[in-house]
Order: structure tokens, then C-alpha cells, then sequence
């Protein structure tokens, strides 16, 4: 039988986890593909440390560069994550004529294009299925399944890290740092967790979708980024009883030639297919016109879901050589349309705004009126609890508003002698 060869950059948890299920699925892998990857190269600055998988210590190095131009290789796995090292190999691998897998989301959010264009100049196949939903296949949905459709929008929870710490908030009434160390704990999040808490994570991943959505270059500074860290008790519990549940988001829509690509926390409707996914799970909500609404929900992360994904596309990219039909399916199909990211301040959406008002005559007239100037209609303002200390936890709900009218009257009402603190200002979606 056939052997496709394969190189693999990374011997982490994941890098284990595709050696381990390449070899545990080794009989029905060959049986679907009608060929056998075989790992021929390991490449990693540690070849010392078990990793708990049986290998072969001829085929372990340190010279990653030596594998991405083997001659025995067909496939390299990039599996080291970054943006420095990673991007040298990866450029050098498709530069040599070797296809890529790749699940590393914030090499492609920053360099996507120079590294698809490349692939493209030396008609070799870059697969990414792991770089944004580990086990989940919505980037192999994106660019095959869904070819067909105009897609309207996506909302996404892409970070397993904070759906979890929100999940442990709303269910076990915990305030964020105890629900962040709980998260730690249990393996979910890592000992530096600001790149998920802080929604960064989930940007990259965003961008990944939206450029592949709509065809264009989505520069990630171009993205509104707000993470979970200020997220508090009092407004999983308003917002539940009003009927949302807080998640992070990445909000994805098309209006023509401008997308909004976004982060941030959201009140997301109870009925809505997204606010029962909890946990550490990740769930992406695609609407297009001819398939209409779809889910696709599963494990974001961990050794073995992202490992599954990663041995897809070798398996994809092997049927592509034992046919001859290399670069099958492009790694993205750029629109011949001027497509930018529509500025924060334009974007339209609901409002969910909490402030700490001084509990005397004449404020909410004066809240009011700030927000009716700017043609904020309020759909219910609601006072939470007793007056303390001389203030009131007030609530207010809009209807449809353009954010820098929101951030306007906010920046008017705390000018104001009667505001504490500031405002909890979250967005409403779906």
C-alpha cells in the first residue's frame, strides 16, 4: 500500500495526540484512504521527555528545518504555535513543495494571506480544519460545505476557557477570579491566561472565519477586542433573569462591502441555539441564504479533539495526492470586491447598560434625555435592589443603537455629578 510521508513540527500535547491516533487508527485510516501516512520526521527542541507515545528515536531531531525539505516527506504538521519560527517553516515547507496542516490560529490571523499566497504560487495544499474549534469541522464547513451560500452571519463562542469561567459564574454563583482559578485547576485555562480571558484568542479565530466567510484580508488590528475579566455576579444574574445568559462572542455579519468582525461579552436570548452551550464546549452559529440557520457544536480544544481534526486533513490532503488534484480547494477564495472591516463606532446593535445612579429627583430625566439627544430608544429601565449609601443600581435595556451614540450619551451622563463608578455597558446579540 502506499505511503504518504509525513513530518511533523512540534511534539507537544497535540503533536502526541496525531502521533497517537495516527497510530491507534492506523487499519481504518489506510481502509478509507487506500494509503498509509507514516510519520517520518519528528522535529522538536525537546526529544528527550516521554510524551507517552511509542516512536521510533531515529526519527526524532531537533533541526526542524532539515524535515520541512526531506524529500521523503509529503505532509509537514506545524504543531509549534507562534508567529516567529513557526512562520519561517512554514513559508520554507511550501516554498520546498510540501502540503501544510496547520492549527495555529494566530500565525494565519497575522499572515494569512503572504502564507496562502504562497501556498497558492507553489501549487501545494495548506489545511487549517484545528486552528479555530479544535475538533469541531467549521473551517472544512466554510470552505466546502456552505461554498454554495451567501453567508449572512456567524456568532461564535470559540473559547472554551471562558465559556467555562462564565458557565462556573452563572451556575455556581462565583465571582470571576474564583471561577478563573477553578478553570485553572481543572486544566481549562493556562497559568497565564490573558490571551482567552482577554478575548484575544478568540479574535484570531474570528478573523480566521470572517476572511474566509467574505473573502478578504480581515486585518486583526481592524477587530474590536473586550474580554470577560470585568464580568461580575450581579450581571450573570440580571442578565438570567432577564432572560440572556452572558458569553463571549465573535459577531461576524456581512453589509456588503463592509463586515463587522467583533469580540466581546453578550447578552444572548435563553431560546437562542447558543446559550445552552456551556461549558468548556465551543459552538459557531452560521446563517446563510440557502442552508439558513446551522450549528456546529463540539470540543474547541485538548489533545485528542484538536488531534482529530489535524488527522482529517492529512487524510484530505492525502486523497488530494493520490489523485493528482493538489489544490483542490483553495485555502481561501479571495472576493474580486473591496471588502473592509466596518468601524466599532458604526455598528448597530441592542444595549444592555448598568450604572450606579445617586437616588435623587431629576436624574433619570437627565439619563433620558442624554440618550433620547443621541436617538437612543430605551426598551425598559428597571432599578435592581435598594438605595445604598445614597445610590441605586439602575438598568437600562435600548432597542437597536449605533454604538458611538452609546458611548456618546455614556460619555455625557458621567460628566454628570450624579454617576458612581462606571457603567456596565454590554452588547445584545442573536
Amino acid at each position: 500500500m502506499k505511503e504518504i510521508g509525513i513530518g511533523l513540527l512540534g511534539f507537544g500535547t497535540i503533536g502526541a495526540g496525531v502521533v497517537q491516533g495516527l497510530a491507534d487508527n492506523k487499519t481504518v485510516i489506510a481502509e478509507r484512504l487506500g494509503a498509509t501516512p507514516v510519520i517520518r520526521a519528528i522535529a522538536d527542541l525537546d526529544i528527550e521527555t516521554d510524551r507517552g507515545v511509542v516512536v521510533d528515536p531515529a526519527i526524532l531531531t531537533k533541526d526542524a528545518f532539515a524535515v520541512v525539505i526531506d524529500s521523503q516527506i509529503d505532509i509537514v504538521i506545524e504543531l509549534i504555535g507562534g508567529t516567529t519560527i513557526a512562520k519561517d517553516l512554514v513559508i520554507k515547507a511550501l516554498e520546498a513543495g510540501k502540503h501544510v496542516v496547520t492549527a495555529n490560529k494566530s500565525l494565519l490571523a497575522k499572515y494569512g494571506k503572504e502564507i496562502f499566497d504562497t501556498a497558492a504560487k507553489n501549487n501545494v495544499d495548506i489545511y487549517y480544519g484545528a486552528s479555530v474549534g479544535g475538533g469541531i469541522p467549521i473551517i472544512k464547513v466554510m470552505r466546502e460545505a456552505l461554498a454554495g451560500n451567501n453567508i449572512e452571519n456567524i456568532y461564535a463562542i470559540l473559547n472554551g476557557t471562558c465559556n467555562y469561567i462564565l458557565t462556573q459564574m452563572e451556575e455556581q454563583n462565583m465571582p470571576f477570579d474564583v471561577a478563573l482559578a477553578e478553570a485553572q485547576e481543572a486544566g481549562y485555562a493556562e497559568a497565564d491566561p490573558t490571551l482567552d480571558i482577554d478575548g484575544h484568542d478568540t479574535a484570531h479565530k474570528a478573523v480566521i472565519l470572517a476572511s474566509l466567510a467574505y473573502g478578504f484580508n480581515c486585518p486583526l488590528d481592524a477587530v474590536s477586542v473586550e474580554g470577560v475579566r470585568s464580568i461580575s455576579p450581579e450581571d450573570i444574574t440580571l442578565a438570567k433573569n432577564l432572560g440572556y445568559r452572558i458569553k463571549l462572542l465573535a459577531v461576524i455579519k456581512g453589509h456588503g462591502d463592509e463586515v463587522e468582525v467583533r469580540v466581546h461579552p453578550s447578552l444572548v436570548s435563553h431560546d437562542h441555539v447558543l446559550a445552552s452551550i456551556n461549558g468548556a464546549f465551543n459552538g459557531v452559529a452560521v446563517v446563510g441564504d440557502l442552508v439558513d440557520r446551522s450549528l456546529y457544536y463540539g470540543k474547541g480544544a485538548g489533545r485528542e479533539p484538536t488531534a482529530s481534526t489535524v488527522i482529517g486533513d492529512i487524510v484530505d490532503i492525502s486523497r488530494n495526492i493520490l489523485a493528482g488534484s493538489e489544490c483542490r480547494v483553495p485555502a481561501i477564495t479571495y472576493s474580486a470586491a473591496d471588502v473592509t472591516v466596518k468601524a466599532m463606532d458604526d455598528i448597530e446593535t441592542r444595549y444592555y447598560i448598568r450604572m450606579m445612579v445617586a437616588d435623587k429627583a431629576g436624574v433619570m430625566a437627565d439619563i433620558a434625555r442624554a440618550f433620547g439627544d443621541r436617538s437612543i430608544s430605551i426598551a425598559a429601565a428597571l432599578q435592581q435592589g435598594d438605595c445604598k449609601d445614597g445610590y441605586v443600581s439602575v438598568v437600562y435595556m435600548s432597542h437597536e443603537a449605533k454604538e458611538s451614540d452609546v458611548k456618546g450619551a455614556l460619555a455625557e451622563i458621567a460628566s454628570m455629578d450624579f454617576l458612581k463608578g462606571e457603567p456596565v455597558i454590554l452588547r445584545i446579540e442573536g
